[in-house]
């Protein structure tokens, strides 16, 4: 296997961190509150990044994903990129990538979803869509919400226009302007065919993109305490030259880089068209477990700055949390890893 970025997506990385770094600043996103930057979603696409995740693959939006949550950046970026553009470019007919994906390609629509599979989404006789699922990540600002209809993910996929749903606002531990979403007779158009094993694979890549976007914000998080810690001194000297600060930091540099490495290997195997079910639950694991871990050492290594809930590390930190349980906390996914294996199913 090579993790080699290509050229193309080495420069689509190298253009996100640009435009992230320039536009999602701490006094940006403080100013965002829990809603998308408007202006960092007009450069995103302007620069068209949303439409280069087609040719980059699924690799090429974890390097995205990771400049993403290198700035904990205020943008359904990853989520629509995932529910929406590769959703349909997968399992669309010709007739829906032909109709859906230039409005995902250049911002004007915005897809989330309600992931994974939770079995309160029913579809009647009428082909309606009625049911209920607590909280939906990014649901206040998109367009469109993939949702499985079944508790499996063997489950039918609708795609479902915002506009036939109730959207209640609800607030989580991280900004993400998310909503609960209520269905009571709402149209939705069937992407890929039941049984084809569409939603395995979308729910697959969205945990291998929240692995990428976990590896950005680990990734921040022990850069902010490393600088700070550098700085910061105590009993004459800086807080860095202190053995058990170092060797905290070591083990957060670890534990993002094992985040980093299965994420990358997940979506290699993904873009070849190798079995990569084994792995994107691996990759989800190590996001979920270590990055909690990383995120409590980048704030503990704040010492007191660390409980502010104003300083720039707090926003890390929240996201981190976020991660660990969206998609399936760690312990959830060891046990699915577990019934995969066990099954001898192919990984």
């Amino acid at each position: 296997m090579d993790f080699t970025p290509t050229e193309e997506q080495a420069a689509a990385q190298e253009l996100a961190a640009r435009i992230f770094g320039d536009l999602a600043t701490h006094e940006r996103l403080a100013a965002a509150g829990t809603g998308t930057d408007a202006e960092l979603w007009k450069a995103l696409c302007g620069a068209g990044l949303p439409a280069a995740v087609e040719e980059i693959g699924l690799l090429g939006l974890v390097l995205l994903a990771e400049e993403q949550g290198r700035t904990t950046a205020q943008v359904p970026f990853a989520v629509s990129s995932v529910f929406g553009l590769l959703a349909v470019a997968r399992h669309g007919t010709a007739e829906q990538r032909e109709r859906l994906l230039p409005g995902f390609r250049d911002g004007t629509a915005v897809a989330t979803g309600a992931f994974p599979p939770t079995g309160h989404l029913r579809a009647g006789a009428d082909g309606l869509l009625t049911g209920v699922v607590e909280w939906v990540p990014w649901l206040r600002d998109a367009t469109h919400v993939l949702v499985p209809v079944g508790g499996d993910q063997e489950a039918a996929l609708r795609l479902v226009p915002v506009a036939e749903a109730s959207v209640v606002p609800v607030e989580l531990t991280a900004p993400w302007a998310a909503g609960r979403l209520v269905l009571d007779g709402a149209r939705g158009e069937r992407i890929g065919e039941t049984g084809s094993g569409a939603g395995a694979d979308v729910l697959a890549m969205a945990r291998i993109v929240c692995a990428g976007l976990q590896a950005g914000v680990c990734a921040g998080s022990l850069a902010r305490a490393v600088a700070y810690t550098s700085v910061r001194e105590q009993f004459g000297r800086s807080l860095s030259t202190h053995q058990a600060v170092q060797l905290r930091a070591a083990d957060a540099h670890m534990d993002t880089e094992a985040i980093r490495v299965t994420a990358y290997e997940a979506a290699w195997r993904h873009d070849q068209g190798l079995p990569a079910a084994e792995h994107a639950l691996t990759a989800a694991w190590w996001a979920s477990e270590a990055g909690k871990r990383v995120v409590h050492a980048g704030q503990h290594l704040h010492g007191g700055m660390g409980a502010d809930l104003e300083h720039p590390v707090h926003r890390h930190f929240l996201w981190g949390r976020q991660l660990d349980a969206y998609l399936g906390s760690g312990t959830e996914l060891l046990a699915e890893l577990g019934d995969l294996l066990a099954n001898g199913e192919p990984a």
